[in-house]
């Protein structure tokens, strides 16, 4: 109504502007007739007294929403306070509504939280506060987080598990180093997840650290607990199995060249942003190995093939090659798992993750095509 009222000559009230020289008739005006003085005092007045109300109304609907607690409603309210609209724009309402949705697990706000603390929207940027917001949102399979967090290299730096929601008045301002050319920080970070976040784990199996429980622990205790934890991940217990088999040959105190340790052979840096505190301990090793494997089947659209190229290259050497890398010990790899699944290694690519292993149509050749445009364009919200 309003854009109209000015295209046709009127101001923003719908009165017309006053013009100088003689006056025109009304139909020369666009049909506007110029408000007498009385009339327009009282529009503003009226206009301000909505204001007035409308904010006593946000307020009201602030502290009934967030009693609530409505995961949907927190959401939907914080974003009318970031972005103002229907309510004023309020930039510590808008922390507290998300804070609420996000410590009932909503990825979103987990993200949106991570977005507000790693831009200026505070007056202060704190990076490390956002990294931390933006892991938690990724432990919720909240894709589009991964995309901030490839912005740094976290290595070495002390993410909290458990990020408070700080107020604008109590920001502090700190930044993370930019992630390294060989991608090492970048990559990595990508795909960080805390294991401990992700509904459904049990705090009860990250026993204390240490590597007396690698020194003692079986294999038939370590595919035991495979079984029992691969679900959670939504793994085949079967694939993760054969990924150890490969890796370690099932011994937890194993360690490569590149310094990649434990059953599942993680790097210090990959096991640091999946919330590995002792890679020598099974349990903690299992869960960021398999926290890892679950990304990265999430990442290429489920295809076995390409994610395992990924758990040995790093995901972005397929990206950067465009499906699995030419490199002699990554399709070694790749043949040796097949051959542990007891499958031919062409068909990798429809082994399915999940416990009934093989799909029932077979991929077609390019269809890498929807994971690639899902790399390079994930959908940030809002």
């Amino acid at each position: 109504m309003i854009a109209r009222a000015r295209s046709n000559g009127c101001g923003a009230d719908g009165v017309a502007p006053a013009v100088a020289g003689p006056r025109r008739p009304a139909h020369a005006r666009g049909g506007c007739v110029e408000a007498p003085a009385g009339r327009r005092a009282w529009r503003w007045l009226s206009m301000a007294v909505a204001a007035v109300l409308c904010g006593d109304v946000a307020a009201a609907a602030f502290d009934e929403v967030l009693a609530d607690g409505d995961t949907g409603r927190l959401l939907e309210w914080g974003k009318r306070y970031f972005y103002g609209v229907m309510a004023p724009q309020d930039m510590d309402r808008a922390i507290q509504l998300y804070c609420a949705a996000a410590r009932q697990g909503s990825g979103e706000a987990q993200y949106r939280l991570g977005e507000i603390y790693a831009r200026t929207l505070t007056r202060q940027r704190d990076e490390i506060l956002a990294a931390a917001w933006f892991l938690r949102a990724v432990a919720s399979d909240y894709a589009a987080a991964s995309k901030p967090l490839a912005r740094w290299d976290l290595t070495g730096v002390d993410i909290p598990a458990q990020p408070p929601c700080v107020l604008s008045a109590d920001m502090v301002s700190r930044s993370l180093p930019a992630a390294g050319q060989s991608g090492g920080g970048a990559a990595q970070a990508a795909a960080a997840v805390t294991p401990e976040a992700r509904p459904g784990s049990d705090p009860a199996d990250h026993p204390a650290s240490g590597p007396g429980l690698a020194d003692v622990i079986t294999r038939p205790e370590i595919e035991r607990l495979v079984r029992g934890m691969a679900p959670q991940f939504d793994l085949s217990p079967e694939l993760v199995l054969a990924v150890i088999q490969v890796e370690s040959n099932f011994d937890p105190r194993a360690q490569s060249p590149k310094r990649a340790q434990g059953l599942m052979q993680l790097i210090p840096a990959t096991a640091q942003r999946f919330g590995v505190h002792d890679p020598w301990d099974p349990r903690q090793n299992l869960r960021g190995g398999m926290a890892y494997l679950h990304w990265l089947l999430r990442r290429f659209d489920g295809d076995v093939r390409l994610a395992l190229a990924g758990y040995n290259a790093g995901e972005g050497a397929v990206q950067r090659h465009g499906g699995v890398p030419p490199y002699a010990e990554t399709q070694g790899y790749l043949r040796k798992v097949s051959r542990v699944l007891g499958i031919p290694e062409v068909e990798l690519s429809r082994y399915r993750a999940r416990p009934n292993t093989f799909v029932t149509e077979p991929r077609e050749a390019d269809s890498r095509r929807d994971w690639e445009q899902r790399f390079f364009d994930v959908d940030l919200s809002g």
